[in-house]
């Protein structure tokens, strides 16, 4: 037996005789409340949840029954009661604690059932300030942490998905719960009543705009338990926060095996990027660990997604892809011509569905929305000790004053692949280089520990494709090139340039631009800051 409070041994098994139940989701209620009476279990309740038992036909006594005093406040008041706390926290081995309870005629509960005010769906729904704080539960996590700190004899459910599993277990036992399971249900409570909380006060330094507030609290339920993580010795789980955002979290999957954890972060840096993009010009990203292997606009997804592909064909294979709106038919026949991990859009038409069927192995995912690039928020990383956090990077070059540094002034047609170029460089790991020509990426750097191998390799990228479509001139010729930082000498720039870029495009600020721009001016080329970095790791 375990040890509790005052040395006192926890039963292994408690019989399940008196139930508080008192919830805001009803989902399986009756059919758990009339397996409870199977085993002549005494059911008290509050409020809506008692109506609806005793529509139900089960027998139940209102809470205010057993204290003696009415639910007032507009049901703010009705569990904060000693004659409710003190059966939940009583330790029953204990001489002082049963002697208060004769006294004060408390009667145990050995079984609470309790589910939270929908704060987070009223914050996700966007509910004004008053109809927020109004659904900030208090008698109820007050419920579930008695509940939760006295588990060596009461039970406590706070999950719809528990019920089924509680009942079994009743069966198994003639009635009663053991204390392995009391253990489980109570840490699974103190996890809900924590992510709870986040919840809460992160809506609040939101609605106060309190940016760094002294206490950060993250929280998510679990949805998937993964075969591992990025690699097979790791074990993985995928949470989500309900924090509203449309991606992969929010998306239902059509068909398919079950998302990995690479898939789940390749995914959502997919659709992170296409969301770039105004839905009304078609825009396709194909994603490998994390980084675009091919990046396009066009007149149709299935030009867009053959630009992209063009980019590097070899990558793509295995890859993610992503699209700003519905799928089509001619684009869903492009794709499933590579074998393809997972595809994401918004939604997808019934052709489209019909034809991505035919594998059985690719997954796709339908968001229902595309996210707001420029929407708020926070990422999160961690390392030993503690959390990074920072806002979201939301930043976009449709909403900066560009500015021209160079004796040429790009054309028409470069401004607008420099500002593609841009968009997509935001999306590669640091350091980033990007070369676009007519909307789609031509090649791609990512992640090296200096900007000219990321322009080198790029530019290499860009001769494998063009050898591999059979072309004359290398694809890079006539392109623009976006870094996503300043460049702090001209070799970078030098670099793109003998692959043949026209135009640059780069934040700027380093020390030594004006070398840099006497460079871009000697060798001809058009060169735009930004004055935003892009940084990505």
């Amino acid at each position: 037996m375990a040890v509790i409070s005052r040395k006192i041994p926890a039963p292994d098994m408690v019989q399940i005789s008196r139930a508080l139940i008192s919830v805001s989701d009803k989902t399986g209620l009756i059919d758990f409340v009339k397996g409870l009476t199977r085993f002549g279990v005494e059911i008290v309740s509050t409020g809506g949840t008692r109506k609806a038992i005793e529509d139900a036909g089960v027998a139940v006594t209102d809470v205010s029954q057993v204290t003696g005093f009415p639910e007032i406040m507009d049901g703010r008041v009705k569990t904060l009661h000693p004659l409710v706390h003190g059966g939940l926290l009583a330790v029953r081995g204990d001489d002082e604690h049963q002697k208060a309870m004769h006294e004060h005629g408390i009667r145990p509960f050995d079984l609470v059932v309790v589910n939270l005010y929908p704060f987070e769906e009223v914050r996700r729904a966007g509910g004004d300030y008053p109809s927020t704080v109004e659904n900030i539960d208090i008698g109820g996590p007050a419920m579930v942490r008695a509940s939760a700190k006295n588990h060596a004899y009461v039970s406590i459910l706070t999950d719809p998905s528990d019920y089924a599993m509680t009942l079994e277990a009743m069966d198994e036992n003639a009635g009663s719960l053991s204390y392995r399971f009391r253990q489980r249900l109570a840490a699974k409570a103190f996890a809900r009543t924590a992510a709870y909380d986040a919840a809460i006060s992160g809506w609040f330094a939101d609605a106060l705009g309190i940016e760094h507030p002294a206490w950060r609290s993250f929280g998510g339920r679990l949805e998937q338990v993964m075969r591992y993580g990025e690699n097979p010795h790791q074990s993985a789980a995928f949470y989500v926060s309900g924090d509203g955002r449309p991606g992969v979290a929010s998306a239902r999957q059509t068909q398919g095996k079950q998302l990995s954890y690479n898939n789940i972060n390749d995914t959502d840096a997919a659709f992170e990027l296409v969301a770039e993009f105004d839905p009304a010009t078609p825009a396709v990203a194909i994603i490998k660990h994390a980084n675009p292997c091919g990046a396009a606009i066009g007149a149709t997804l299935a030009e867009a997604y053959r630009k992209a592909l063009a980019c590097d064909p070899v990558s793509a294979f295995g890859g993610i892809v992503a699209m700003n709106r519905t799928l089509d038919a001619e684009a869903a026949e492009e794709i499933v011509k590579v074998f393809t991990e997972v595809i994401i859009a918004p939604d997808a038409d019934d052709k489209a569905v019909a034809i991505v069927a035919a594998k059985k192995n690719l997954r796709l995912l339908l968001a229902g929305a595309m996210p707001d690039p420029r929407a708020s928020g926070l990422t999160v990383k961690s390392v030993a000790g503690g959390l990074l956090v920072q806002t979201r990077d939301s930043g976009s070059v449709d909403q900066l004053d560009l500015k021209v540094v160079t004796k040429r002034q790009p054309t028409q047609a470069e401004m607008a692949d420099l500002r593609f170029a841009f968009q997509v460089a935001k999306h590669v790991k640091s350091n980033a280089i990007v070369y676009v020509r007519d909307g789609a990426t031509v090649g791609i750097g990512a992640g090296q520990m200096s900007r000219v191998d990321s322009s080198r390799i790029a530019a290499r990228k860009a001769l494998d494709a063009t050898e591999a479509a059979g072309l004359a001139t290398p694809t890079t010729h006539g392109s623009v090139v976006a870094s996503d930082a300043f460049f702090p000498f001209a070799d970078g720039l030098l670099a793109a340039v003998e692959a043949g870029a026209t135009a640059v495009i780069q934040p700027g600020g380093s020390m030594n631009d004006q070398a840099v721009i006497d460079a871009a001016d000697e060798a001809g080329i058009a060169m735009v800051f930004t004055g935003m970095r892009h940084f990505r790791h």
